[in-house]
């Protein structure tokens, strides 16, 4: 199948300005063929909000009317594709993803891992965890896993959605300037560590004082780079894959004399540090030297 990721400039603040942008992109990612498109995180409302209290008039709910028109938008050209929103619900905000296809919302995900950046200083933390959804795509299923820009930087909760089965990792993300070394090491590195594809598609632009680096990427498994920009502009990238690629974990390099398998080969017994607590000693330590 082939698949895109959109580097979009975003409008503050603006969300039916975004839709008309999220149209003019799938009707070039519907021309080139492509069946998945990921949009950037905060791709309908903007990222760069000062207060919680700001952001809260563009957030909306999963059964906003706005969606139907999404949807519309993913029947007209008959594909599937991620993009970020602000979620609201009675009490709470979220930065949200979703992805939609001809059927609706097929599902979404909120943001577990919250810089002090942004938005995500005032959003609440997802609570959603980390599942799998899937695309049809002719005689079979496509697995999508969803994340938001800074989840990237954690090697767990790719990893939690390799283990459910992800062919797909579709990353929406507003890495700023600063942040280029991370768009360039992340991606191919957890496409490879979880031998699945990982598109990451970032956004440009400027917003209340911040700039984006775009440098978006497709990457496959073994951490094959397919796509890639260096550029801060506008654009789209494709890449065909195969699903069934992401699908076997084992890696024969010399027959019979060089085979590794990703997730065979793994010591789950020996990994039990990963999720234990923090302790209160190293919390407070870590909390000294950020005062310092």
């Amino acid at each position: 199948m082939l698949v895109a990721c959109v580097q979009s400039d975003v409008t503050f603040a603006n969300i039916d300005d975004n839709i008309k942008r999220v149209s003019r992109w799938l009707e070039i990612a519907s021309d080139s063929g492509s069946k998945l498109a990921v949009f950037p995180e905060c791709m309908l409302s903007g990222y760069a909000y000062d207060t919680r209290e700001s952001a809260l008039p563009h957030a909306i709910q999963l059964n906003d009317p706005r969606f139907d028109l999404l949807t519309e938008l993913a029947v007209k050209h008959e594909l599937h594709f991620t993009l970020g929103f602000l979620e609201k619900t009675r009490t709470q905000l979220f930065n949200a993803s979703a992805l939609i296809g001809p059927s609706g919302v097929v599902g979404h995900y909120r943001k577990t891992h919250l810089p002090h950046l942004g938005i995500d200083r005032f959003v609440d933390r997802g609570d959603l965890g980390y599942p799998i959804y899937e695309a049809p795509h002719e005689s079979e299923k496509a697995k999508i896993g969803l994340a938001i820009c800074y989840d990237s930087s954690f090697p767990e909760p790719m990893r939690a959605l390799a283990l459910k089965g992800a062919d797909i990792i579709a990353l929406g993300t507003n890495w700023p300037n600063g942040a280029s070394r991370t768009a360039a090491v992340v991606p191919p590195a957890r496409s490879m560590e979880n031998h699945l594809f990982f598109l990451a598609a970032n956004r440009v632009g400027e917003e209340n004082g911040f700039g984006f680096c775009g440098c978006s990427s497709i990457c496959g498994p073994d951490g094959l780079v397919l796509a890639s920009t260096q550029s801060d502009q506008e654009t789209i990238l494709t890449a065909e894959i195969d699903l069934e690629i992401a699908r076997n974990k084992r890696i024969e390099r010399v027959p019979g004399k060089h085979v590794i398998h990703r997730f065979n080969d793994r010591c789950p017994s020996f990994y039990h540090d990963l999720v234990a607590p923090v302790s209160a000693s190293q919390t407070e330590s870590e909390t000294a030297q950020d005062q310092a």
